[in-house]
């Protein structure tokens, strides 16, 4: 069945948008692991005290902070797709457990909207990335896993 020329323009505007939303939302992605990683690896006062409050040892912020610009260039750079996968689960990972650390001691609100917010940012950007950048497609939608539960 043919498109008509209209429904061909509308799927490039589709796609257009949705790229240039994946490219907007990853370089709000890329700019506060970036930001982050600088402070965990310099030691800014912030995040050392974040580090205490929470009860983890300080010498957790070198590797963090490691991870997060490694996790960075995996996702900004062309294909290593299994790589960009692990990238997405690494900060998906770090954010959850930096929310749920947050929540648990008992810190203020700000914490939790700032890494919920990340954390939105981060399943954002994984789940807007183009087809060239993902590993493959999932077979089942997640409403369908979910109907026959």
């Amino acid at each position: 069945m043919e498109q008509t020329v209209s429904e061909q323009t509308g799927s490039i505007t589709l796609r257009k948008t949705k790229a240039i939303a994946y490219w907007t939302v990853t370089a709000a992605l890329v700019f506060v692991m970036l930001s982050g990683a600088i402070g965990e690896l310099t030691q800014q006062f912030g995040t050392v005290e974040t580090h205490t409050v929470l009860g983890y040892p300080l010498f957790l912020l070198n590797i963090i902070g490691t991870w997060k610009i490694l996790g960075v260039i995996a996702i900004v750079m062309p294909r290593f797709l299994r790589l960009k996968e692990w990238a997405y689960a690494g900060m998906f990972f770090n954010m959850t457990g930096a929310f749920l650390s947050h929540a648990i001691v008992g810190d203020s609100k700000f914490h939790l909207i700032y890494t919920g917010s990340v954390l939105l940012i981060v399943v954002a950007s994984w789940a807007l990335r183009p087809q060239s950048r993902t590993l493959g497609k999932l077979t089942e939608s997640f409403g369908s896993i979910l109907k026959r539960a």
